[in-house]
């Protein structure tokens, strides 16, 4: 081999490696700056998604693969969910979907769900609206083929490993919040309570049940009409979430009610304050993270 081949044989096995180098620094460099942090959701461990959707709910379960949907924000905030959850998560179905009331901050989006994924059951309260929203929501599952299931309290579901239970659903259809659909989680050592919009009536109904739980999903975005002092007393949470928007008009969360739950923990989230919060834990230990994500419409 002449001299000179070899020479250009070198500079070319260099610049390959260089070129290598380059494009594992990039890639370092993407993982450690995508807000994500986990784009795969399938994982052993759970994940518990609290969506920025704004002065609205919109709650991602994820473990092993199985997805359960609580609530789907605002009517704008449809086609970004969409968007976030099958091109940024991934995820083509949803194996339970609820929609704990008919108000349209809860399900509002709910239509483009319906229309972009699989669903596997879907649950709502059995009552009815002449709202468009929930006219929509209708027709998205006439169309889809999809029936309605009204659950019963009690009843019990599993997304993955996660034991899911149903607490409380309602029928008064004078006050829509209080028909909220509400849901008790275990996983491993760690147990939630996802409470919807249901105010302190709701509250009182459920002091008889077993609502001792680590993480408490703040009921109807922290307002004066929820959690109670009787009601906190018996969950003891330890972490608390509030899905609200910055400077609302409705005043959310209440100051009163801040306090209330600071009584048994300081450990408060608020969408308001940290955009999209995610619960990652393995059962034995729990981690909370946040970033921005662009789902509130």
């Amino acid at each position: 081999m002449s001299r000179r081949r070899k020479r250009d044989r070198n500079y070319l096995v260099t610049f390959i490696f260089i070129i290598a180098i380059i494009g594992y620094l990039i890639s370092l460099y993407s993982d450690n700056n995508d807000t994500h942090a986990n784009k795969n959701v399938v994982t052993s461990d759970l994940q518990v998604y609290f969506i920025d959707v704004g002065q609205a709910d919109s709650i991602l379960v994820a473990n092993q693969g199985h997805y359960m949907l609580i609530d789907a924000g605002n009517n704008e905030d449809g086609p970004l969910l969409v968007k976030y959850l099958r091109d940024d998560l991934g995820i083509k179905k949803l194996d339970y979907v609820v929609g704990t009331h008919p108000h349209e901050d809860h399900i509002g989006g709910m239509d483009d769900i319906i229309n972009n994924f699989e669903i596997g059951t879907f649950y709502i309260p059995d009552v009815i609206t002449t709202t468009k929203t929930f006219e929509d929501v209708l027709i998205a599952l006439e169309d889809n083929n999809l029936k309605y299931t009204v659950p019963k309290i009690g009843d019990k579901f599993k997304i993955g490993e996660a034991e899911t239970e149903v607490m409380h659903i309602g029928t008064d259809e004078s006050d829509l919040n209080n028909t909220s659909i509400v849901l008790k989680m275990i996983f491993g050592d760690y147990s939630y309570l996802f409470m919807g919009d249901a105010t302190d009536k709701v509250e009182k109904d459920l002091l008889k049940e077993n609502i001792d739980v680590d993480v408490l999903k703040v009921g109807h975005h922290g307002s004066a009409y929820s959690s109670t002092n009787e009601f906190l007393g018996k969950v003891t949470p330890k972490y608390a979430f509030i899905s609200v928007a910055k400077e609302n008009s409705y005043g959310h969360p209440s100051n009163d009610t801040l306090e209330r739950i600071k009584k048994y923990t300081d450990k408060i989230y608020m969408t308001s304050e940290l955009g999209t919060i995610r619960i990652n834990s393995d059962g034995k230990e729990l981690t909370i993270d946040n970033f921005k994500t662009k789902t509130n419409g």
